[in-house]
């Protein structure tokens, strides 16, 4: 155990370089190992003490703004253990630790740690440290690793803050992050990712208004201050904003948009965060649940699925997947009971790293073949076959077959519905999964398992060999895939880790067990019989194929009325200015005809002097001038 204990301690050196922030560990950490490890072992488990200074987030942080400086190895080494560190320390701190500060004059809370901060703060810096090394493995550069890094930093500082004013700092600092990972790889990625930034700067805003309306009737922003948002206007503000991120049906349109644009390895990144994040926004805010909001989730796991098996190009396919996916976690916090809730987190655990290896195993295809449109790909599983058994896993792990941990965390929220007779959900959600293993059937049919198309990216090219993934990509995928395997099977230890309570969940009764084959068989029926037909189907327009022209008229509409009213406005001022300079320089030929009118007479014979008035007239007319103003004045 003393090399275990140097290994930690080395790891936690990246974190304690400064400061007095100090916590026992003890505690926390034996509560998780005694649930994790056989009672004999774990008596023998170490004491450990650590003084942590800051934030994990600013471990991370740090890292992304030094990494572009530094060489790719040692950047992306840097990363790797910057994140996995995060894992541990999540993993090892005590329950109730935090980290109080005065923020913007304000009481906040910049780290700490319950049982929805633990999972998140496991499974984010997990994953981050698989996508570092994927990325350094995949010819990433230093600068878009950095920007990835700070991506992950901001959302590790939203998953662990303790109150409502850092949570929304962090979530706005992660969508500038996130835009700018996009932003990095540029050609088509800039535009989306320009939508990608109107949306969440739309969707934060909302946000944001709803935290303040809700301090203004709490007089806090810490979370011990109240359950969840305040009820009324502000917790349906923060429900769309929210719902921005985890892509609520005709919200969600920024998704398949931007996730396959940029760099492979980015996509690996923004597959994880942004959405996740939400879905932990959405446990802060409707703690108690809301029936509306899990038959949103229910609506996004439904329609989600069935635009991802309209589609031909690899990695939009799998962004509509989030979309159906994290739709399981929404029902779940919706519905609210203690099962939903630590069925909506086991979702978010094993969701993360099904589909962040779905898009490694997309990755290595696009990088190695050059092509990301299944009609173009096929007999794959001969030139890759470890990123095709990599896809197989997490196949499986996605579309809940028994014994991958997709089964496991789907069948909590499932039953969670089941047994609160919400009958519509229950079956939209089942629904959804027959969607699952048919779109994933589809994906490894035509990239995989078909003989290559002869005018296809590799029939073209039938003589040339395809290089095989790296070694960092096979070591990434791989260990990714043991752990979907490891959660499928041994869910207890996972479970150690959920908020809410686990003690209904039963994965493996033989209910469950036939179901999971059951949905199998039905998607594999399903897919026999849509196979013909989709084949032919071009791109399927979405939402955004109104909103984004109606943006843009209505936008060009507004701007183009609003110069062309500044115009307007400022050719009448030119037009009276230039007048007024006239009639001052001759003041006479100005009123010559205006006179001549008056006095019904020919303007030719008004000639200078010849309007002069009389005594009488002039003294009726300061008469008047001045009766005019003293009511002026009166009436002030």
């Amino acid at each position: 155990m003393s090399g275990l204990s140097a290994l930690i301690s080395a790891i936690m050196y990246v974190f304690t370089l400064t400061g007095t922030f100090s916590r026992s560990i003890t505690t926390a950490f034996s509560d998780i190992t005694y649930a994790l490890l056989p009672a004999a072992a774990a008596p023998s488990l170490p004491t450990i003490e650590f003084v942590l200074p800051f934030p994990p987030a600013f471990a991370i942080l740090s890292i992304a703004l030094i990494a572009p400086f530094l060489s790719r190895r040692v950047g992306h080494g840097l990363g790797a253990i910057v994140t996995a560190g995060v894992a541990i320390i999540s993993l090892i701190s005590p329950t109730g630790a935090h980290l109080p500060v005065t923020f913007l004059g304000f009481d906040a809370v910049l780290f700490n740690v319950d049982a929805f901060s633990r999972v998140m703060g496991v499974i984010f810096g997990t994953i981050g440290a698989a996508a570092v090394l994927y990325s350094y493995s995949s010819q990433a550069s230093n600068r878009q690793t950095a920007f990835a890094l700070g991506y992950v930093g901001t959302s590790v500082g939203s998953v662990f803050a303790g109150d409502w004013l850092t949570l929304v700092f962090f979530w706005e600092l992660m969508a500038i992050t996130s835009t700018a990972l996009v932003w990095d790889y540029g050609g088509e990625a800039v535009r989306a990712g320009f939508r990608y930034a109107i949306y969440h700067g739309i969707g934060g805003s909302l946000l944001i208004a709803a935290i303040i309306w809700h301090y203004v009737d709490v007089g806090s922003f810490l979370f011990t201050a109240a359950t969840g948002l305040t009820p009324g206007v502000p917790a349906a503000l923060a429900a769309v904003g929210i719902g921005v991120n985890v892509g609520f049906v005709g919200l969600h349109v920024w998704l398949p948009d931007t996730y396959p644009r940029p760099h492979i390895a980015a996509s690996v990144f923004l597959c994880v965060y942004t959405t996740k994040t939400g879905v932990y926004g959405l446990a802060r805010a409707f703690p108690d649940g809301n029936i509306l909001i899990a038959y949103m989730g229910a609506a996004m796991a439904l329609v989600g699925v069935v635009y991802a098996l309209l589609q031909n190009d690899m990695r939009r396919l799998l962004s509509y997947h989030i979309q159906s996916q994290v739709g399981y976690m929404v029902a779940g916090i919706g519905i609210g009971t203690a099962l939903a809730t630590a069925g909506a987190f086991a979702h978010v655990f094993n969701h993360i790293l099904y589909k962040a290896l779905l898009f490694m195993t997309a990755g290595v295809v696009v990088s190695r073949v050059g092509e990301e449109n299944l009609k173009y790909l096929g007999g794959l599983r001969q030139y890759l076959p470890l990123t095709g058994l990599a896809f197989a896993i997490a196949a499986l792990s996605i579309s809940g077959f028994p014994g991958f941990n997709g089964f496991v965390s789907k069948g909590m929220i499932t039953a969670a519905a089941d047994k609160k007779n919400l009958d519509g959900i229950f079956y939209i959600l089942l629904a959804a999964g027959v969607g699952t293993f048919m779109s994933f059937i589809k994906f490894g049919y035509y990239a995989f398992i078909r003989s290559a198309p002869d005018s296809g990216a590799i029939g073209d090219n039938a003589d040339t060999d395809i290089i095989p993934s790296a070694t960092g990509q096979r070591i990434a995928m791989l260990g990714v895939a043991v752990l979907c395997v490891v959660f499928g099977l041994f869910p207890d230890a996972l479970f150690a880790l959920l908020p809410g309570s686990t003690a209904d969940a039963h994965p493996f009764t033989l209910g469950h067990l036939a179901e999971g084959v059951i949905l199998a068989v039905l998607g594999i029926i399903g897919f026999a019989l849509v196979k013909r037909p989709i084949s032919n189907l071009g791109r399927i327009p979405d939402v955004d194929a109104v909103i984004n022209p109606g943006s843009f008229y209505i936008t060009r509409g507004l701007v183009r009325g609003t110069t062309e009213l500044f115009a307007t406005v400022d050719t009448m001022i030119q037009t009276i200015a230039a007048r007024s300079l006239t009639i001052t320089a001759d003041p006479y030929s100005a009123v010559r005809r205006p006179a001549a009118i008056l006095l019904q007479r020919d303007p030719d014979t008004l000639t200078d002097g010849s309007l002069q008035a009389t005594i009488g007239t002039s003294v009726l007319l300061v008469v008047v001038v001045l009766v005019i103003a003293f009511v002026g004045t009166m009436s002030m």
